[in-house]
């Protein structure tokens, strides 16, 4: 069981080392006791549950859209998960450094379960997608509090190896999604894929219960409903005609130009809300740190990029290849125990040597050589040449893929553990969303097009002329393209080839700014600790500091706060503000440290 400190009289203490003896959790541990590994592992297997939902999906999305109709809506299957979840993060985030951990990662669970259950026995293609949102509810409670937990209870420098872990259990979902969502879908049926997963869920429940005990003292703020509402509206406006542009409506109509407006609009409502809220579900103040908004942006690319590929390569493999769901998720195998293998051995590395930013570089780049050799795929092209594309990527992303929760856990107070972890997963969750429904629309948009340039006028003319249709259902229901005539069948594949040739080539502007960003990222040493003495000083006196009767004084002093100078009179004037309490009698804790 690992337990927490508790709070004194007026001063939130939770961050502040106990000096009467060591827990757990203070000093750099050389392995994880019995209780904290059993934590772990409960963690890992929400985190496989989460994570899985993501990737076993993409095999079956043929046969769902086959079964349910809703070609034109079909990035939506991911997006509307991705979408909730990016919603659900930072409220979760914030709320558990108010409330605490555990409450909302079984909560968590429970409601993803709900999903699942409600997602296998959809009747329709909009009962499947709002089921699927209700599961983004848990995926954005789940993801980011196992990270938020694993940095409650092991230091940063340990912190790489067991973070290697988590993102090997990404990959391991990267493996068993395709696979399993494969095979169930062609012996079984798709809806079982919602199934499968709960048994896993269910383990997890247990463990976390049993376990799981940070002590915490909420702390007495006001909720920032505000913030919370205006958020999720301005996401909404933003993320929704993102997906439906090019799609269910034209780029140019009045609907989507007026969502983007009003999305902006909500946007400067947020800003103005949280500069003046006393609990900000997203404190502005941390984006004054350079680590915090440049690893986030990069987060943000490397996530665009990802989905790019692991969403739209099923569809290369059953379209363009004509294997079976099966075999496409046998193809992108190769991928995934690369990155498995660089996540845990880059997780290694780290924790050996104290150092990230060479790897997070290396990772970005050679993401991009994989995504440049996605974009020399065409029609004739053969699974040995797609294997060995996404080897390339694989191995990319298993080097950048759990570091920025790294660095930004590693600067962060602790006080903001939680936020700014779950800001790391906003993030790659809005990354997510905005690569699905961007590249969905690239794709779909000159689907029709491109597949018409490679029919002959003539059977495009007779086709026309029986009333059949070159439809872009064709090349993702497989009964349907087995049924075409083999010049047609043809035509058909040749045009889906072309259209994700597109998508792989606009892959490569976001790699471009990730890498960018990579390189403006500072590297500062990685703590053998939890927690430090200094910074639960800092932390105490950025407390203090908001009964300032001047507003200069209620900027933090948290890491990388402002250059040197304007730190050293911020804590000057604190511990002017430290003294006068103390010798005012009014905390007895503080007396006492005077």
């Amino acid at each position: 069981m690992v337990r927490m400190p508790q709070t004194t009289r007026g001063v939130d203490t939770s961050s502040v080392p106990s000096t009467t003896g060591t827990t757990p959790t203070d000093t750099a541990p050389t392995g994880l006791d019995r209780s904290t590994r059993n934590i772990f592992i409960a963690l890992m297997l929400g985190m496989l549950v989460a994570s899985i939902s993501q990737t076993i999906v993409g095999p079956a999305m043929p046969r769902i859209v086959a079964e349910l109709g809703g070609i034109d809506h079909y990035s939506w299957l991911a997006t509307a998960a991705m979408l909730v979840s990016a919603i659900t993060v930072p409220i979760v985030g914030k709320m558990s450094d108010l409330y605490g951990r555990r409450g909302f990662y079984l909560g968590g669970l429970v409601v993803f379960m709900a999903g699942s259950i409600l997602s296998g026995f959809a009747q329709n293609f909009w009962w499947l997608i709002a089921a699927r949102a209700i599961q983004g509810a848990g995926m954005g409670t789940l993801m980011p509090l196992s990270q938020t937990i694993i940095g409650d209870i092991i230091p940063p420098r340990q912190r790489g190896k067991y973070q290697g872990l988590m993102g090997g259990v990404f990959g391991l979902a990267s493996i068993l999604g395709p696979l399993v969502g494969g095979f169930v879908t062609d012996h079984w049926g798709w809806r079982w894929l919602f199934f499968i997963t709960l048994p896993i869920g269910v383990f997890a429940f247990f463990g976390i219960s049993r376990f799981l005990h940070l002590e915490h003292t909420p702390r007495e703020s006001v909720v920032d409903k505000a913030g919370i509402t205006v958020l999720s509206l301005t996401l909404i406006l933003l993320l929704v005609p993102t997906s439906l542009g090019g799609t269910t409506l034209d780029w140019g109509s009045p609907a989507i130009i007026g969502m983007y407006a009003a999305g902006v609009v909500a946007l400067a409502a947020f800003i103005a809300i949280e500069r003046r809220a006393v609990e900000p579900v997203i404190p502005l103040r941390l984006f004054r740190s350079s680590l915090f908004t440049l690893s986030n942006i990069a987060a943000f690319m490397v996530s665009v990029m990802m989905f790019g590929a692991m969403i739209y390569l099923p569809v290369y493999a059953q379209g363009v290849l004509g294997v079976s769901a099966t075999n496409s998720g046998l193809i992108l195998m190769p991928m995934s125990v690369a990155m498995i293998g660089l996540s845990i051995l880059s997780g290694l590395v780290i924790t050996k040597t104290g150092k990230y930013k060479l790897q997070t570089i290396a990772g970005i780049l050679i993401m991009g050589v994989g995504f440049w050799l996605l974009t020399q795929l065409h029609y004739g092209s053969s699974q040995t040449e797609l294997t060995l594309s996404m080897v390339v990527f694989g191995i990319g992303l298993g080097m950048a893929l759990q570091v920025f929760t790294l660095i930004i856990q590693n600067s962060a107070q602790r006080k903001d553990l939680g936020v700014a972890t779950a800001s790391t997963q906003f993030f790659r969750n809005v990354g997510s969303t905005v690569g699905t429904a961007v590249f969905g629309t690239i794709m779909t948009s000159g689907l029709a097009g491109n597949i018409a340039s490679h029919l002959p006028t003539s059977v495009v003319k007779q086709m026309q002329a029986s009333g059949q249709e070159v439809s872009a259902g064709s090349v993702l229901d497989p009964s349907a393209l087995a049924k075409l005539p083999p010049q047609i069948a043809s035509g058909v594949q040749q045009g889906l080839a072309d259209s994700l040739h597109t998508v792989f080539v606009w892959g490569l502007v976001p790699f471009a700014l990730a890498l960018v960003t990579s390189l403006f990222i500072k590297e500062l040493p990685l703590r053998d600790t939890v927690h430090t003495p200094d910074e639960a000083g800092i932390e105490m006196l950025d407390t203090l500091s908001q009964s300032a009767p001047h507003d200069e004084l209620k900027v933090p002093l948290g890491r990388e706060a402002g250059n040197t100078r304007t730190h050293e009179r911020l804590l000057g004037l604190r511990l002017g503000l430290l003294a006068d309490s103390a010798l005012r009698g009014d905390r007895p804790l503080l007396t006492r440290a005077v």
